[in-house]
């Protein structure tokens, strides 16, 4: 039996990051969601993703805000986040929201597949 595909979820209002993410991810042999606003990843979490990628500016709900309440809630206070954003303090503000970590955009494919397979599995 083969072992679960992981899981996940992209939080990005530029359909052009998404698209790029989502094709990385999936030829990297990822199940991959995706949502355009901050307000939907509340929705689209009830499907337990294994990670999820955060932009910090989202309509909606912004990135950090959902992060807080995600790892706030005993059903997704384990799911790895990944605050993705092109803004000038984005270190600063994933640290704050309790990210696990960070992506600065523009982002290499290799450090984003190197990030999400840490974040995967990490122990």
């Amino acid at each position: 039996m083969e072992p679960k595909q992981k899981t996940i979820l992209i939080a990005d209002d530029d359909k052009a990051i998404v698209d790029s993410i989502t094709a990385i991810l999936d030829h990297s042999g990822y199940e991959v969601l995706n949502v355009m606003d901050g307000t939907s990843v509340m929705q689209a979490v009830k499907a337990l993703p294994d990670l999820i990628l955060l932009d910090i500016q989202m309509p909606g709900h912004d990135g950090p805000t959902v992060c807080r309440q995600l790892k706030r809630q005993a059903s997704t206070k384990d799911i790895p986040i990944m605050i993705v954003s092109a803004s000038i303090d984005i270190q600063q503000k994933a640290k704050l929201a309790g990210a696990d970590d960070y992506l600065e955009k523009p982002f290499d494919m290799e450090i984003l597949q190197k990030k999400v397979f840490d974040l995967l599995n990490r122990k």
